[in-house]
């Protein structure tokens, strides 16, 4: 497999159940949301969490895997979250129709990247 460019996003996010998503502005960056029969989810750059939220974990980075990835592509989340937990580091991923989005603790951030650039992924500091 070639080697996969992961690019820093310089974003905080936070992770959050939200009553209902009336306070999400989409057009924003980063915002992903999730629903389920038993919660409504939102992962969001700290600074938009809407009013509503009804619990929030804030403090988490993120990378995305650079591009557009191939439907057929298989294992690509899976090596980087089993690399990163080989390392002791814990991941909230997030997956779009383009790519795969990897968050971390701030307190590991650095530390994931060192990782999976000793990994031989190509990293992309943020801009």
């Amino acid at each position: 497999m070639e080697s996969l460019v992961l690019e820093a996003l310089g974003v905080r996010f936070s992770v959050c159940k939200v009553a209902d998503f009336s306070g999400v502005d989409l057009s924003q960056p980063f915002c992903f949301t999730g629903t389920t029969d038993e919660e409504r989810s939102l992962v969001c750059p700290e600074g938009l969490v809407p009013d509503n939220v009804v619990e929030r974990d804030d403090g988490w980075m993120g990378m995305r895997i650079a591009g557009q990835l191939n439907f057929s592509l298989i294992g690509i989340l899976a090596r980087i979250a089993g690399i990163l937990a080989e390392n002791g580091i814990s991941i909230f991923a997030v997956s779009t129709f383009n790519t795969d989005y990897i968050l971390t603790r701030e307190e590991n951030f650095a530390r994931a990247l060192a990782v999976l650039k000793g990994a031989g992924y190509t990293v992309l500091e943020s801009r």
